[in-house]
């Protein structure tokens, strides 16, 4: 036997990141000595990692079905149970199980999958099941939750902000936002493929650090692991001659789409059929996954290639067509969807003008993206390092990320106020921001920053003389901050999440916290805000310090921050000397009081206490 490499440069698994919420619903429905949960979901989507969690340490048994043995009675519980068992004798000899594990249960046997139906039914035993979407199963499995004998928990794909954390956790470094954004839409929530594509680009050494984050630029590194993994709808599908030159053409045609009318029809549909091309409401075509283009690419040789790609000129057009978009739907108000599928691949696979890098700077920010836009901007100085707007662009993420060493020296204008502000001076800020020469994206969005930065009244008036296309959102959340109206500051904030402004939005919510005369108003502002500045990367803005503990006993604020450090309530019991009870009834008090649903808000609101604190 050989192996492809030596077994002492083969990696451990990478820890587990993420999945909070799925994995304390798992416990808490273990806990309350339930029948069980069945946990669904595509494959490589984590399934039997998180179950695994979620049983480490308990008292558990494990069965798992194969494709090998599924003609073979009972072959899942071949290590439980004796040979030549009936259905009945063995439920009565695994009655004493207290909980099981059905990892794979679409694979298993006849025999098996009804012992662990009739398993449920009895309810003797706690059971959770793991099955993959899609794939053929045995009836008596399906049944379990088309039959509402077991909840289902489908799994979907792990969050880019989570995947992001679970490569730095892998890799020991942090992500760099593009890199992240990158690997997420690569991987399409696979993360076997995810760990066999951080492997390929390691190995490439295409890798970096630059200058605290790991950095990737550059071609799909298409290893074999990569290619079996991404490739397999592929490699496994037997196509006609013009079907494959189909899907070449599609391949080389990136980043952009070819025309429906372009391409044979016939194998289009077989094509579509079989998932491997996609259909958009324009009639134009790609490829159905990200990594089947790379891979079909690496098959062709050079002067096929050099035939089907499309010319440089293409590509250029392209991407000013989508840099005007971008523009426009900043003037407009409007960043809900995030676009840029030409700045996506050119950016991973070439480089940008700064022109364009400012623009995708500039829409991640308003989208409350604050280090995508710094990766933007920095994408933009790589190639002219001294362009203005580029530097305008790193200054004011950096500064709402209340990160000033990292905004550097900012061109003169609309930067310095939200460097003001950073630094605590907001009266300074507000100087800057009334003053003629700060001139931003647009005029609305110039004084909208007196808005959040607490002084609608110096501008509430011309915001709202300003064509309601453009400032429309941003004059109703003036005019309700004027006003000191609660509900309609939250209203504003609601039309502003619509928009895509969630940085503006969680702002909104932030300052009606304390304006609202229903203290029950008040919270759910105030979990609104929390929850949306949450998917802001951090962002540290003056609306935002309100969000503090302020509010919170001493006792609770002593747990609360125990909690958020990551102790159980068991040991935050025993360090204190209290009751379990006592420990519980305390941060459920501080969650009431802080709008929070549970302990993932309670890391942030530690940073922004003490990020509100002065020095």
């Amino acid at each position: 036997m050989t192996f492809e490499r030596d077994a002492k440069t083969l990696e451990p698994p990478w820890p587990f990141t993420g999945r909070d919420d799925e994995l304390e619903l798992l416990r808490r429905s273990l806990a309350a000595e339930r029948h069980g949960v069945v946990v669904t979901g595509p494959a490589g989507h984590g399934k039997t990692r998180l179950v695994t969690e979620v049983v480490r340490g308990a008292d558990c048994a494990k069965v798992s079905g194969t494709p090998e043995t599924r003609d073979i009675p009972f072959a899942a519980f071949a290590h439980l149970l004796p040979e030549e068992v009936s259905l009945h004798r063995a439920v009565q000899l695994l009655s004493g199980v207290r909980t099981l594990l059905v990892d794979d249960a679409h694979l298993l046997d006849d025999s098996s999958a009804a012992l662990v139906h009739q398993l449920a039914v009895h309810g003797r035993t706690r059971l959770l099941v793991v099955a993959t979407d899609g794939a053929p199963a045995p009836g008596a499995v399906s049944r379990l939750w088309t039959g509402e004998v077991l909840p289902r928990l489908p799994l979907k794909p792990l969050p880019r902000e989570e995947t992001a954390q679970l490569i730095a956790a892998g890799v020991g470094a942090p992500v760099e936002p593009l890199t992240a954004r990158r690997l997420h839409h690569l991987c399409q929530g696979d993360l076997r493929l995810l760990r066999d594509l951080v492997a390929a680009i390691r190995e490439s050494g295409e890798l970096s650090l630059n200058p605290d984050e790991l950095m990737w630029r550059g071609p799909v590194p298409v290893t074999p692991a990569v290619r079996e993994r991404a490739g397999d709808a592929l490699l496994n599908r037997t196509t006609t001659t013009e079907e494959r030159d189909t899907l070449e053409r599609l391949a080389f045609s990136e980043p952009l789409p070819l025309a429906l009318a372009t391409l044979p029809l016939q194998a289009l549909e077989s094509l579509e059929a079989d998932g491997l091309i996609q259909v958009d409401a324009r009639s134009e075509v790609r490829l159905a996954h990200p990594l089947h283009g790379p891979v079909l690419r690496a098959g062709a040789g050079q002067l096929r290639a050099r035939r089907l790609s499309r010319p440089a000129a293409e590509c250029e057009s392209a991407l000013d067509a989508e840099r005007g978009e971008l523009a426009d739907r900043i003037e407009r108000t409007d960043v809900q969807d995030p676009a840029g599928p030409v700045g996506d691949w050119l950016a991973a696979e070439k480089a940008v003008p700064a022109s364009y890098a400012t623009v995708r700077s500039r829409f991640a920010r308003l989208r409350g993206e604050l280090r995508e836009a710094l990766s933007w901007a920095r994408e933009g100085l790589r190639g002219t390092p001294d362009d203005p707007s580029c530097r305008t662009e790193l200054a004011l993420a950096a500064a709402q990320l209340n990160e000033v060493t990292t905004a550097g020296e900012a061109p003169p204008g609309r930067a310095t106020t939200w460097l003001r502000a950073a630094n605590g001076d907001t009266e300074g800020a507000l100087r800057s921001a009334t003053a003629p020469e700060a001139r931003g994206e647009g005029e609305a969005y110039v004084l909208y920053d007196a808005v959040r930065l607490g002084a609608p009244h110096l501008v509430a008036d011309r915001l709202a003389q300003l064509p309601a296309e453009e400032a429309e959102p941003l004059a109703r959340h003036a005019d309700a901050l004027v006003r000191q109206d609660g509900p309609a500051l939250d209203r504003a904030a609601e039309l502003l999440e619509r928009r895509g402004l969630l940085l503006f939005a969680a702002e909104a919510h932030a300052q009606a916290v304390p304006v609202h005369r229903d203290p029950r108003a008040a919270r759910m502002s105030r979990s609104r805000a929390m929850t949306l500045a949450r998917r802001c990367q951090g962002a540290r803005t003056p609306a935002l310090s309100a969000l503090t503990l302020g509010e919170l006993t001493t006792r609770q604020r002593q747990i609360v921050t125990l909690a958020a450090a990551g102790l159980s309530n068991r040991e935050i019991a025993d360090r204190l000397t209290l009751s379990i009870r006592t420990v519980g009834n305390h941060l459920y008090s501080a969650y009431t009081r802080l709008g929070a649903s549970d302990r993932a808000a309670l890391p942030w609101l530690l940073e922004e206490s003490q990020a509100a604190q002065p020095a």
